[in-house]
């Protein structure tokens, strides 16, 4: 053993002098340490768990804004804005639409719609719906008094008359609580496209999207919606004598 260690150290006092290299003699801990042999492994740190999923980014879809409608002024000759509607224009009276006179509509237009309809009525039964004519041609300018349904509701000019709150395809008269003032708002809703009210109706009854109250209105605007390029509007008021 001192013979291998004293020949150890002459190997290391060799290296020393030509590379300037300190040696020591390694101790059996050291050597048992180092296996520099071919057949040593490498011996490397391994993790076995498995590397945790980074939850992926938001996908962000983009919407276009909705255009905000221009405005349309919508007037009539039988009462002004704010102001009451005459009897005549009444359900126990003579029960005829007033006259409605309007501004150019942009140059897109196709059709007009024009929605009426009361204010909400204290037994929580919604808005009564008055009237609803839509598919009027996109040159008019303005609706005469007392205008009648042909059949089915379809006028000369093609308009047609949908559903009011009586079941009727025509124009309804105010007719609000007795003793009551209510007000009556008169929308026109200009269009870049002509309305199928019934296959609207058929979709929504598919889908089980039909409300009992106001079904007809919610019929309307689920037919316009995105397709509003102007609306105007004019508010009347009616109490019964």
């Amino acid at each position: 053993m001192k013979y291998a260690i004293g020949k150890f150290s002459l190997l290391c006092m060799a290296i020393t002098m030509s590379a300037t290299v300190s040696c020591s003699p390694i101790s059996p801990s050291t050597s048992a340490l180092l296996d520099l042999s071919p057949t040593a492994e490498l011996l490397l740190p391994t993790n076995t768990s498995s590397p945790e999923l980074l939850p992926e980014p938001p996908t962000e879809t983009y919407q276009a804004p909705t255009p905000t409608p221009e405005h349309l002024r919508l007037s009539s000759a039988a009462f002004t804005a704010g102001g009451m509607i005459p009897q005549k224009y009444s359900r126990r009276s003579e029960d005829i639409s007033p006259p409605l006179l309007w501004d150019d509509p942009p140059r897109e237009t196709q059709s007009f719609a024009l929605l009426v309809l009361s204010d909400p009525l204290a037994d929580g039964g919604g808005r009564w719906i008055q009237w609803i004519l839509y598919n009027i041609p996109a040159e008019t300018r303005a609706l005469p008094e007392g205008i009648r349904a042909e059949k089915e509701g379809i006028l000369p000019d093609g308009s047609q008359h949908y559903k009011n709150s009586w079941g009727e395809f025509k124009y309804g008269g105010t007719n609000p609580p007795h003793a009551s003032t209510f007000s009556y708002t008169f929308t026109l809703y200009a269009l870049d496209i002509m309305l199928n009210l019934d296959a609207v109706e058929e979709i929504m009854n598919e889908e089980g999207t039909l409300p009992w109250i106001g079904a007809s209105r919610d019929v309307l605007l689920r037919a316009m919606d995105g397709h509003i390029l102007a609306q105007g509007e004019l508010v009347g008021k009616y109490k019964e004598p």
